[in-house]
């Protein structure tokens, strides 16, 4: 029954799995955008010279006069000027809502697992199985 417990959770889950590590891909690209405009804000950076990805992977250099003002991408497209300090309210308000969806999928995960491992204690008992301790041999 581990086996029957093992593939249908697998199954079952791995969607939400895929969803999950999308948010924590944002969450570290929005922690990794506060970083760098706090060291901009420390160093008290006024102009810089970078590399701007202009898609595809095919850069371009580019300079940049003034750069207390930033354009932060906000979703669906649109990118959205703010400043070190407008940008850092979003940021802590974006981190915080992906933090919450993290929680929610892995209580989401957590519970389809318990109802698996329910399902399957279940179908063993009918058909008068003895429990299994643990999956010793691979699957595959």
């Amino acid at each position: 029954m581990d086996r029957c417990n093992y593939l249908a959770d697998a199954w079952l889950t791995w969607p939400l799995f895929l969803y999950r590590d999308k948010v924590f891909e944002q969450q570290k690209t929005f922690s990794d955008l506060r970083k760098n405009i706090e060291n901009l804000q420390k160093n008290s950076v006024t102009s810089l010279r970078t590399l701007v990805n202009l898609g595809s992977e095919v850069y371009m250099q580019a300079e940049v006069p003034d750069t207390q003002h930033i354009f932060v991408d906000v979703g669906l497209g649109f990118h959205v000027e703010f400043t070190w300090s407008e940008a850092l309210n979003y940021i802590s308000l974006r981190e915080e809502k992906l933090a919450r969806q993290i929680e929610e999928y892995t209580h989401h995960i957590a519970s389809i697992k318990a109802q698996i491992k329910m399902v399957c204690e279940g179908i063993r008992e009918l058909l008068q199985l003895p429990a299994e301790a643990t999956l010793q041999e691979p699957i595959f």
